[in-house]
C-alpha cells in the first residue's frame, strides 16, 4: 500500500498545511512501548523565520511521523530491543523474551534470529523536509565495539524528495569467534506530480550481515576460574583458537553466518479525482481530491543465507548435527540463493472526498521464486489477492481498519491472513481504547521444506499449516502515563527446533496469554520512574518456554539542572526475568531452538547506569552496563559473574558504551 495521504498534501514547500495522518492501530501508543520514544520533534527556530518541523512516513502508512529527539532511553538509537537478549555480543543472534509468533503469510525463507539487525522496505521512511537535513550517529564500547549510522535527505525540487542512510555494527566481542560485521544501505525517493495525480516511490536497500559463530563455550566452570579472568581465552566449541583482534577495519568473521540481501522497490501511482485551491492572504494553493486511484508496485529481491566452517571438529559437528566432514577438511558451507519478483496491481476507492483517511482497496499480485540450494535450482510461484478498509472518522473519534491476504495458488496456496480493529479516541489528549482480532494460516518456513540446504534431517518430513488465533486489547491515559495490553494466542500446527537439527511440529492446540504493564512513576520533581511489566502464561502442553515475568525499570532524573538549552537524563536501569528454560542456539540454522534441560535462572537482574544529555541538536550518551557482573573473590575484584541468557553463551562483563549524536538543519 501506499502513503495513501501524499497526494492530498500541498507540496514540500508548503508545511504549514501538513496534516497528522490516521495510523495503523497496531502502531497506536508505540511511542510508549519498551523501546522509548517520546513524542518531541526536532525543531529549528529563528527570529527571522518560521519554524521548521521535520515528518516522515512509512511505505504502507497513513500517518506522518515527527522525529524523536528525546534522550531518556537508549534503545530508542541502539539496534537490540529492551525486550530482546542476544548470545552475549551486539549483532549475534537475537530472539525476544515475549511469545511473538510469526504472522507473515506465504513465502518465508524462515531466517530471522537477526531480523532486529536487518532494515526492510517496512522501515524505509520517506521525508518532507523544506531544507536538506542530515544525522550523525557514532558510539564507541568496550572491546573496539563500533556503530556507525548516516543519514542525509533533502529536496531536489519541491514536490522531489531523496533519502540515503548508512548504518554499520562492528563488534569483536568479549568471547572467542563471537566478532559481528554489519552494514545497511538504504536509498529512497518520492516523486509527486505538480498537479498531484501522479505519485512515485523508490526503495533501494541492501544488507550485509556476518556474525562469528563460536557454538558457546565449551565448560561453563572455566567462568569462575582465574586463569580466564580474560575471557576471549576461554575455549569454545567451534571457531578455533586464534588470538584476540580488535581491527576495525577486518570483516571476516571466520565459522559463521553471512546473509546477505538487495531489494529494488518501485511503486506507481495515478488518481482520479477533483481539483481544488485554497486561497491565501498571499498565494493560491492548488489541491487535490482523489476518488479513484490506480496503483503499481514491482518488487525484486536478492537473497544469500550461508553458514561457512573454516578448520571446523569433525567430532561436534558429527555429534550436534550428524553431520561428517570428509578429511582433510578446511572449508564446509551450506547456502540457500533466492531470486524473487512480484508484480502488484491494486485499485484505490475513496467514498468521501473530504476524509482522505477512509478508502477501499483491492488488488492481485504474482509471485516468482527461484532457488539454488545444494539440491539444484527450483522455480516457484505464488498468486495472491488482497483488500482492505481503513476509516478514520470525520470527528477524529474512531479508527477502523480491517485486511486480509489470500494465496489461491502456487507454493503457499491456502495461506492466508486476516486482521481487524477498532479504536476509540476519548477527550483530547490522545486517549484510546482498542480491540482487534488477526488470524493467520500459513506454510512454515522454507527451511522446513526438504529443498532447502538447511534441511539436515536424513528423512522426508511433511508439515502442515501453522494457525494462530490473536486476539488483543490496549488501553492508554497520557494523563496517568498509563499503557495497558493483552493479547490472547491460540496456536495449531505450531512448527520449532527441537535440537541442533531436527525440525518438529506441535499438532495439538495450546493457547498463550500476555499482560503488558507500561506506567511513568514522577518520584518528584524532575525524577521519574518508567516501569514495564509484562506477564506470560502458557495454557496446554507445547514446546514453549517463556518467562512468566520480565520487566524493565528505569528509575533517574529528568529534566535540565536549571541550564536553558542543556536536557539531561541520568539514572539507573534494571532488566529481570523469572526463572526458565530457555531456548538453545544451533550456528548451522541460525535459529533457536526448544530444550528443556537447562533452567536460566539469574539470581542478580541486569543493572546499566547511564548519563545521557541533550544540547540542541547534539547528543550524548555514556553508559555503563551489567554492572551486576562485580564481585570479590579470593583473586581480587572484578566484572566476572557472568549472566546467561542462552546456554552456553555468557553475557560479557562491565561494558562502557559512548555515543554522541548530532543532527542538521541546513
Amino acid at each position: 500500500m501506499a502513503a495513501l495521504l501524499f497526494m492530498s498534501l500541498p507540496s514540500f514547500s508548503q508545511r504549514d498545511l501538513l496534516r497528522q495522518g490516521g495510523s495503523r492501530i497496531r502502531q497506536m501508543g508505540s511511542n510508549f512501548s519498551s523501546r522509548g520514544g517520546g513524542t518531541d520533534s526536532l525543531k529549528r527556530r529563528d527570529k527571522n523565520e518560521d519554524s521548521i518541523t521535520i515528518r516522515f512516513r512509512y511505505l504502507d502508512s497513513t500517518r506522518n511521523y515527527l522525529l524523536d529527539s528525546s534522550i531518556n532511553d537508549f534503545t530508542t538509537r541502539f539496534p537490540v530491543p529492551a525486550t530482546n537478549i542476544t548470545l552475549g555480543n551486539t549483532g549475534t543472534a537475537s530472539r525476544s523474551l515475549l511469545f511473538s509468533p510469526s504472522f507473515q503469510p506465504g513465502f518465508d525463507p524462515g531466517f530471522h534470529a537477526f531480523d532486529i539487525y536487518r532494515w526492510s522496505v517496512e522501515k524505509a521512511r520517506f521525508f518532507s523536509t523544506t531544507r536538506p537535513y542530515s544525522e550523525l550517529n557514532y558510539t564507541l564500547s568496550s572491546r573496539a565495539e563500533q556503530q556507525i549510522d548516516l543519514m542525509h535527505t533533502q529536496n531536489i525540487k519541491p514536490n522531489w524528495n531523496f533519502l540515503f542512510q548508512y548504518r554499520l555494527v562492528n563488534a569483536s566481542g568479549f568471547f572467542r569467534n563471537q566478532k559481528t560485521n554489519h552494514n545497511n544501505y538504504l536509498f529512497t525517493s518520492w516523486y509527486q506530480t505538480v498537479d498531484k495525480r501522479y505519485n512515485a516511490y523508490l526503495i533501494v536497500l541492501a544488507n550485509k550481515l556476518q556474525s562469528g559463530e563460536n557454538g558457546g563455550i565449551q565448560s561453563l566452570t572455566d567462568l569462575d576460574s582465574s586463569i580466564y579472568k580474560d575471557r576471549f581465552n576461554i575455549f569454545t566449541n567451534l571457531g578455533g583458537r586464534s588470538g584476540y583482534a580488535t581491527d576495525f577495519f577486518n570483516t571476516d568473521v571466520g565459522t559463521g553466518n553471512r546473509y546477505n540481501d538487495f531489494t529494488v522497490l518501485l511503486r506507481q501511482q495515478y488518481d482520479l479525482g477533483k481539483k481544488d485551491s485554497l486561497v491565501t492572504d498571499s498565494t493560491v494553493i492548488p489541491l487535490f481530491y482523489p476518488r479513484l486511484r490506480f496503483e503499481y508496485t514491482t518488487q525484486f529481491t536478492k537473497r544469500n543465507y550461508e553458514f561457512r566452517v573454516y578448520l571446523g571438529d569433525s567430532v561436534y559437528y558429527r555429534d550436534a548435527y550428524n553431520i561428517t566432514f570428509p578429511l582433510p577438511v578446511d572449508t564446509f558451507r551450506v547456502k540457500d540463493s533466492w531470486k524473487e519478483f512480484i508484480n502488484d496491481f491494486s485499485i484505490y476507492q475513496y467514498p468521501d472526498a473530504k476524509n482522505l483517511q477512509q478508502f477501499f482497496k483491492v488488488g492481485a499480485a504474482i509471485q516468482n521464486m527461484a532457488l539454488t540450494s545444494d539440491s539444484g535450482h527450483f522455480s516457484m510461484y505464488n498468486i495472491f489477492g488482497h483488500a482492505e478498509y481503513r476509516n478514520r472518522s470525520r470527528n477524529q473519534k474512531w479508527i477502523i481498519e480491517a485486511n486480509g491476504k489470500l494465496y489461491f495458488v502456487g507454493l503457499n496456496s491456502g495461506d492466508y491472513h486476516a486482521y481487524g480493529s477498532l479504536q476509540r479516541f476519548i477527550g483530547k489528549k490522545h486517549s484510546y481504547a482498542q480491540l482487534g482480532f488477526e488470524n493467520v494460516n500459513r506454510t512454515p518456513s522454507f527451511i522446513y521444506d526438504s529443498r532447502s540446504s538447511f534441511y539436515l534431517m536424513p528423512q522426508i518430513q511433511e508439515f502442515k499449516k501453522e494457525n494462530t488465533i490473536h486476539l488483543f486489547g490496549s488501553m492508554y491515559q497520557p494523563d496517568l502515563q498509563l499503557r495497558l495490553g493483552a493479547d490472547y494466542f491460540m496456536v495449531t500446527n505450531y512448527t520449532y527446533l527441537k535440537n541442533f537439527y531436527e525440525l518438529s511440529q506441535e499438532s495439538t492446540l495450546f493457547n498463550l496469554l500476555q499482560l503488558t504493564l507500561q506506567k511513568t512513576i514522577n518520584l518528584g520533581r524532575s525524577w521519574k520512574w518508567h516501569a514495564d511489566l509484562y506477564y506470560q502464561q502458557r495454557i496446554g502442553n507445547a514446546e514453549v518456554n517463556v518467562p512468566a515475568l520480565y520487566t524493565r525499570n528505569r528509575i533517574g532524573y529528568e529534566g535540565n539542572l536549571g541550564f536553558k538549552n542543556l536536557n539531561i537524563a541520568f539514572g539507573a536501569e534494571v532488566r529481570y526475568h523469572t526463572r526458565y528454560k530457555g531456548d538453545g542456539y544451533s550456528p548451522i540454522l541460525g535459529k533457536f531452538y526448544y530444550q528443556d534441560s537447562v533452567t536460566i535462572s539469574n539470581v542478580r537482574p541486569h543493572v546499566a547506569g547511564y548519563v545521557h544529555f541533550r544540547i540542541k541538536g547534539f547528543k550524548f550518551y555514556f553508559r555503563a552496563e551489567n554492572l551486576n557482573t562485580a564481585q570479590v573473590t579470593s583473586d581480587g575484584f572484578g566484572f566476572t559473574k557472568n549472566n546467561i541468557e542462552v546456554p552456553g553463551y555468557p553475557y560479557p562483563g562491565l561494558l562502557l558504551r559512548f555515543g554522541i549524536y548530532w543532527s542538521f538543519v541546513n
